[in-house]
């Protein structure tokens, strides 16, 4: 880090990582992913928490008085944790109780209170409990609303999507990615788009309502992030949980990248559509966290 720079600093210029081991599956399809766990705080949701609380303070919806609130499955919560602690605010998480154990532990070390909320209820249900104390409180709070906040998917239009059409050397041909709160689908994707619009955006979602794949949203059965707009994606693709959990081991075993089970969801898909295209094409998805927050999960021993 060059001297007199932040954390904020830090936030995004993450690696684009080739797959040669995956690849080999392939025939003259290069297949890569944008390794966001090369943030400061180890996700990519470092670039939408720093572009809205940055965009809060510029507008003064975000002062010292307020505490910073919004509902999290983990990263975007670690984030918030740990870029508001840099800049001295107060930051309170809903989330849901079944988040794992690590994810929790790195929002209490950053100083953040954390209000758990019912696991059977999903990201809905920190969603809804987190709406009602900004109800309840509004002149305690500052709520940036990551489901509703442009500047979580414009932190992608203009710094993911950027990055991976220079990256690339502009050969990028399928852009693909899941979706929780949208943000990094739909800005990268706008981004990638306004950039050449030849570019195809791949939608990754669960394969049930009931997944494993924490973060990621089955959108057909929960409550839709106002920011996403399904007409954006050119292509759909299902991934089962156990199809995640299985790339998610195999990256680690075979190309040494110790990722967390959305960007395993990620790959997968990135790999069933790479059988499909033509020698030539270009996919690039993105690895979404650091695995090091899921190592009490059962699956890695599978």
């Amino acid at each position: 880090m060059k001297s007199g720079q932040t954390v904020f600093d830090m936030v995004g210029g993450t690696p684009l990582l080739r797959l040669p081991s995956i690849e080999r599956e392939l025939n003259g399809v290069e297949l890569y992913a944008k390794a966001e766990y090369f943030n400061p705080t180890g996700s990519v949701k470092d670039r939408a928490a720093k572009a809205m609380i940055l965009d809060g303070i510029a507008c003064g919806a975000l002062t010292h008085d307020k505490t910073i609130i919004d509902a999290t499955s983990g990263n975007t919560g670690i984030a918030y944790a740990a870029l508001g602690a840099a800049l001295g605010y107060k930051v309170a998480l809903c989330l849901p109780a079944n988040a794992t154990e690590e994810r929790k532990k790195l929002m209490r070390l950053y100083g953040a209170e954390i209000i758990e909320t019912d696991p059977l209820e999903s990201s809905d249900g920190a969603y809804n409990e987190c709406r009602r104390l900004v109800a309840e409180h509004p002149e305690q709070y500052f709520y940036p609303d990551q489901y509703n906040n442009d500047a979580n998917w414009k932190a992608h239009f203009e710094g993911t999507a950027v990055e991976i059409w220079e990256q690339t050397a502009h050969r990028v041909t399928h852009f693909v990615a899941g979706t929780g709160t949208s943000g990094t689908f739909m800005g990268t994707s706008r981004g990638l788009k306004h950039l050449n619009p030849e570019i195809k955006s791949v939608l990754m979602q669960p394969d049930s309502p009931f997944h494993g794949l924490e973060g990621m949203k089955h959108m057909e059965s929960t409550i839709k992030p106002g920011i996403f707009d399904d007409s954006i994606a050119d292509i759909k693709l299902e991934v089962s949980t156990d199809e995640a959990y299985a790339m998610t081991r195999r990256l680690v075993r075979e190309e040494a990248v110790l990722v967390g089970i959305s960007s395993g969801a990620n790959v997968a898909a990135a790999l069933k559509l790479a059988k499909t295209l033509p020698p030539g094409s270009v996919i690039v998805t993105v690895l979404c966290d650091n695995g090091n927050r899921y190592l009490s999960e059962e699956f890695w021993e599978e």
